[in-house]
């Protein structure tokens, strides 16, 4: 099948701005993100011109020892995850002389005193305005220490329109429940102005989910069957294939509903679902991403076990740092429902875990089924498969719509057709890394793919009583065996209104 597809010519709908000069703070920076994302992703940006001349960074932690050590750990990463290979000896050496450390706490005033004039040292060696850039790739009980001393000790600024700016990335978990984000949050507001506080969830750096916006309001055909009347149901899909790996005790204290369903898949689930904004600013889609948490249908106590299934992967109690008695679910498959004009009625089924049969995360949006059978006998008609667009976020990006057809021939046989676009391939483009877009953003002072307070906030009043249900022993964790689609109980969630999972694959 031939796909042809075009940049149209002129200016991009929304024009990005130029990333501003800064020095990048990176706390907890002996950590794995540092290698695999941050650091990579720093460094493609600089190959494709796009990182400020006028730029550095600063590594951050208890245990780093050298910057010579440092540097020789980040470039050894580069060569394993970086995007851009081989790693160019130019492109390093440019990254490498603005490649600092500073080592301390991060609750300590004396530290973070420290750490200070090490920023105003590397100001005076690049010119960057003043401007700052933190991100907290630490452990989320350090977070408002850190937070805390940024402010006290003078490394981060007032908010203003004019002069250096300061931000502050923070990693999820934002909170492990409501009443936590909410303190959280009003920490935050207490040190930090909204518009300096970037929420950073992964997911909404991707470029598919960035096009699901566009898909949807800038498609004519898409947009007026967008509704209640002729959509029957939308599945949100994230599998993996790997166990938790060596990551026994972070996961111990999340599990799937924390680690993926209360930030991932809202937000996808947000954007499928939002109303239009008046215009693509910032606040405008954030304020209809959170209309969208507000409308969804609270899963009360005696509706859990029909809305909600909990799965744990055999052999989970074997992993290490995991209780050999515990009841974690590594599997969540969820239905909700949205209260508003638009999605009354329509089920949204969210599905995430680990060990799965395949590594996918996609939105399959399947409309209603025909009204009425035109083809001559029922069983002709039972075999017409309703219409499905799927969007696959990763990891290969790209957009399918399945409609029936004809087979050729004399008789009349209905088949299924499948129309497949191949993101990478159709723009002949290669996408970047979501962390590279959402540093970029950051530095332009763009929060549009970043959480705002009352987005984490309703997403956590959805999720809170289901993860309370399951720590009370409400719930059922069923067992699953490794590769498989998950827990038989899930096929019943949607059994039970005559719709089935897209296979994973």
């Amino acid at each position: 099948m031939h796909i042809f597809a075009e940049e149209q010519p002129g200016l991009p709908i929304v024009q990005p701005q130029k990333p501003e000069p800064c020095i990048m703070v990176i706390f907890g920076a002996s950590g794995d993100l540092t290698d695999r994302k941050l650091v990579p992703s720093l460094y493609n940006l600089h190959v494709e011109g796009l990182l400020p001349e006028e730029f550095a960074l600063i590594g951050y932690a208890r245990s780093l020892k050298s910057e010579e050590q440092f540097r020789t750990s980040l470039r050894e990463a580069l060569d394993e995850f970086s995007r851009k290979k081989p790693v160019t000896t130019d492109a390093w050496q440019w990254l490498s002389e603005r490649i600092f450390i500073s080592t301390g706490g991060y609750e300590s005033e004396e530290d973070f005193t420290k750490l200070r004039k090490k920023c105003e040292e590397v100001e005076a060696k690049f010119p960057t305005k003043g401007n700052r850039l933190f991100y907290l790739s630490t452990p989320a009980q350090t977070f408002p220490g850190v937070i805390r001393c940024l402010r006290e000790s003078g490394l981060s600024y007032e908010y203003s329109e004019d002069g250096p700016w300061s931000r502050v990335i923070i990693e999820k978990p934002f909170g492990h429940d409501l009443a936590s984000a909410q303190e959280l949050n009003r920490l935050v507001a207490d040190q930090l102005d909204e518009k300096q506080t970037y929420r950073i969830d992964h997911f909404l750096g991707k470029e598919t989910v960035q096009n699901i916006l566009v898909m949807r309001f800038g498609n004519s055909i898409f947009e007026p069957l967008w509704n209640r009347k002729y959509i029957s149901h939308v599945e949100i899909t994230a599998a993996e294939t790997i166990g938790i790996g060596s990551r026994g005790g972070f996961y111990e204290q999340t599990g799937v509903l924390r680690d993926m369903v209360q930030n991932h898949l809202l937000q996808v689930m947000a954007l499928c679902a939002m109303e239009q904004p008046v215009h693509f600013g910032p606040d405008e889609i954030r304020d209809e991403k959170a209309k969208v948490f507000r409308a969804i249908r609270k899963v009360e106590d005696f509706q859990m076990n029909d809305n909600v299934v909990l799965g744990q992967y055999e052999g989970y109690h074997n992993e290490k740092n995991v209780d050999p008695n515990s009841k974690t679910p590594t599997y969540g498959a969820l239905r909700f429902y949205l209260d508003n004009w638009r999605w009354q009625g329509v089920p949204f089924y969210l599905r995430t875990g680990k060990k799965l049969a395949g590594r996918t995360t996609e939105i399959s949006v399947q409309f209603q089924t025909i009204p009425l059978c035109l083809f001559g006998a029922d069983e002709v008609c039972q075999r017409v498969q309703p219409n499905v667009l799927t969007m696959r976020l990763g990891p290969k990006q790209g957009i399918s719509l399945q409609m029936a057809a004809k087979v050729p021939g004399e008789s009349l046989s209905v088949g299924t057709v499948t129309m497949d676009m191949d993101y990478e391939e159709a723009f002949k483009k290669q996408s970047g890394e979501a962390y590279e877009r959402l540093l970029l953003d950051c530095m332009r002072g763009d929060p549009t793919l970043f959480a705002r307070r009352d987005e984490v906030e309703e997403a956590w009043r959805v999720v809170t009583p289901i993860i309370e249900a399951n720590e009370a022993g409400k719930l059922d964790v069923h067992s699953y065996e490794g590769g498989s689609s998950g827990p038989k109980a899930a096929d019943t969630l949607l059994s039970q209104s005559g719709h089935r999972w897209v296979a994973i694959q």
